[in-house]
């Protein structure tokens, strides 16, 4: 129950509202497919534009099935945008939608609403709304100005895929407006925060992209480049939130915060000038951190700083293509929290070529350094990444493309899938064991169970490891 509004649906509904496209957001975080459907039926949009990532693909590709067995619904344009259209172009295609957007989606979807908008006028629709004046072919029918609009990728006649030229980046992030929170309920985010947690929090993007070339990570979207709102336009969305809405912390959405020093002094300074105080979280990388950059984070109101590892073992952070030290991530964890951030750190586990050496390293790992949280997932393949390519030769699934997700995928490992499994539980519970051990608590009750599942996990991990060969 830690839910985040569809910060990207809320920066295309702006960009739209500030041009005089009409539009509404249909937020299904605290809705129903049913309500969904009962939407569609009753307002028939002329096009419905859905959000795609690779945990939504089964639910996109529902609606669409949806939409496209409703007579009433036929003349619908179903666009798609987001990351897990860019490598699965003809499947999208082949599920329903009529184009996809490649990129940031902005100014592609902003022509394709003007270019239907006059398309209907010339076939003698009122509006985009009404769709029911105009032939189903007339609107869904990719025309040939379509070629003119850049970053899309739709069917031709023939069938084949056809890509127009690539859509240009936003270069000044501050010229956004921003993300039209007022087109959902977000009151309803802070309620499910504040009921689980105690406390509530709001999500703020302040760049685009990333420059790094981690090999497992999907830069799909906005491409391996760096772009920063300043720091001003940031703040004045936090005073925006501040004067709306009543919440107690920021999740600052970026791959890596502390990317820019420089920024950082500056962001400090302008909330520091305007006397605005809040608490916030955030990622970035240890090479991005020194014990200077710690201490502009804690004045400005940063409480918690998730630090990347993916893996204490050298050996696969370099075949990651981490680009980072991993004794620099340990400094850094243990930096963090003597200036008393809560530090938290990702690993990963069964990337391949990792051995059970490569997992102990990454148990001492979390050990010495001593992170407040930490997460663990077992690595798998997301289409377009160094990784997908690497493991692509044994890449298997028993689901076919539109039942599953990337996470569904498996491929050739040093041990078996299973294994690993009972590897994050046995790394879980032993890094829990030791903490509480230091804490004194070691053969408490909470420590004999932590010892118990440690031990379990430690047997399974044995079975799995010799009970057959290593692979899917």
């Amino acid at each position: 129950m830690k839910p985040y509004p569809p910060l990207g649906l809320l920066y295309l509904s702006a960009w739209l509202d500030r041009h005089g496209v009409e539009n509404t957001v249909f937020d299904t975080t605290f809705s129903t497919r049913e309500s969904l459907q009962t939407y569609l039926l009753e307002h028939r949009p002329g096009i419905v534009a859905l959000y795609t990532n690779l945990m939504t693909k089964r639910n996109v590709i529902a609606i669409m099935e949806f939409i496209r067995n409703q007579n009433s619904l036929q003349n619908c344009l179903i666009v798609l945008g987001g990351p897990d259209v860019t490598h699965n172009t003809g499947e999208y295609l082949g599920a329903g939608a009529d184009l996809l957007v490649i990129g940031e989606g902005e100014q592609t979807l902003l022509e394709i609403a003007e270019h239907f908008r006059v398309r209907s006028a010339e076939y003698g629709a009122r509006n985009l709304t009404s769709p029911e004046k105009v032939e189903h072919s007339a609107l869904r029918t990719p025309h040939s100005a379509l070629v003119n609009i850049p970053g899309l990728a739709y069917r031709l006649p023939d069938g084949s895929v056809h890509r127009t030229a690539p859509r240009e980046k936003i270069r000044d992030l501050d010229a956004l407006p921003l993300p039209n929170r007022p087109k959902i309920d977000l009151q309803q985010y802070l309620d499910a925060w504040k009921k689980a947690h105690g406390h509530s929090a709001v999500s703020l993007s302040t760049q685009r992209g990333c420059p790094y070339t981690c090999r497992w990570c999907s830069t799909a979207v906005y491409g391996q480049s760096y772009r920063r709102r300043s720091p001003k336009a940031v703040v004045d969305e936090i005073a925006w939130l501040q004067a709306h809405y009543d919440f107690d912390l920021i999740w600052f959405v970026d791959d890596v915060f502390t990317i820019s020093h420089k920024w950082l002094q500056a962001f400090h300074d302008e909330l520091r000038l305007r006397q605005i105080q809040v608490q916030f979280e955030c990622i970035t990388r240890a090479d991005r951190l020194n014990e200077e950059v710690v201490q502009i984070l804690k004045a400005s109101g940063c409480f918690r700083v998730w630090i990347g590892a993916e893996s204490g073992s050298q050996r696969i952070i370099d075949a990651m293509d981490r680009r980072v030290d991993v004794q620099q991530v340990r400094n850094m964890i243990q930096a963090a929290r003597r200036a008393g951030i809560q530090a938290g750190t990702f690993i990963m586990l069964g990337y391949p070529g990792e051995t059970e050496a490569d997992i102990r390293e990454t148990v001492e790992h979390l050990k010495v350094s001593n992170p407040d949280l930490f997460t663990i997932t077992v690595a798998y393949p997301i289409k377009g990444t160094g990784l997908y390519e690497e493991v692509q030769p044994s890449m298997h699934s028993a689901l076919p493309w539109a039942n599953r997700t990337d996470r569904d995928l498996d491929f050739r490992r040093h041990y078996p899938r299973r294994y690993y499994d009972y590897a994050v539980r046995w790394t879980v519970n032993a890094v829990h064991w030791h903490k509480a051990k230091l804490a004194g608590r070691g053969f408490s009750l909470t420590g004999l169970v932590f010892l118990g599942k440690m031990i379990l996990a430690r047997g399974g991990m044995v079975w799995w490891r010799w009970s057959r060969q290593p692979g899917p």
